[in-house]
């Protein structure tokens, strides 16, 4: 199998793993999803597993590229960009394949903290909250790190809370949220001089 027939098989596993979670996709249905023998498949992922991680592998830089460059496309200061997050996610939520975040769905699946899967996961979080904390630290947050992870808090709640209480209002009430915490943990003079 060619690098780009790999990259397609990846391509296409993230989307049935996404849609139907990674316990009920099976091989069997992912060579029926794929056009890709198992034979195949297994000269490139030794087990189900390795696929898992290179579908995270794809599904991290795509969502990482893709908020990044949505937060810096909807706002310029660092303090609403803060808050773009919310509306980039509020954009996520809107689309008709929404189905809640993968790492989420992985580290659910994969609890042992030890499992790469599980691991993945978590740095794909960790690496959001340090692109957080970095605009807090531009946007002169008292303690940039405790707002990153707060900022993160409303995030993730969102997310979950879109996936099981309905899309609607919901980035928007986080965005609300997380207004009152930039209100305190950014001093009221750099608030006005940055929004």
């Amino acid at each position: 199998m060619s690098a780009s027939k790999r990259d397609e098989l990846v391509r296409k596993a993230l989307k049935a793993f996404y849609r139907d979670g990674f316990g009920a996709t099976g091989m069997d249905k992912l060579v029926a999803e794929t056009g890709v023998s198992k034979t195949s498949m297994y000269k490139h992922f030794r087990t189900k597993d390795d696929l898992i991680l290179a579908v995270l592998r794809l599904r991290d830089e795509n969502f990482r590229n893709w908020l990044t460059r949505r937060i810096e496309e909807l706002a310029k200061s660092p303090r609403k960009r803060l808050l773009a997050m919310f509306d980039a996610l509020d954009e996520w939520f809107a689309e008709e394949n929404y189905r809640s975040c993968m790492f989420i769905k992985a580290s659910s699946e994969y609890q042992d903290p030890k499992n790469p899967i599980h691991a993945a996961s978590a740095e794909h979080k960790r690496m959001l909250t340090s692109y957080i904390e970095k605009i807090a630290t531009l946007a002169d947050a008292k303690n940039p790190a405790l707002l990153a992870r707060q900022l993160m808090l409303l995030k993730e709640g969102a997310i979950v809370t879109a996936h099981l209480q309905g899309r609607t209002g919901v980035a928007d009430d986080a965005k609300q949220a997380a207004k009152i915490l930039l209100d305190h943990a950014i001093p009221t003079t750099q608030s006005r001089r940055i929004t």
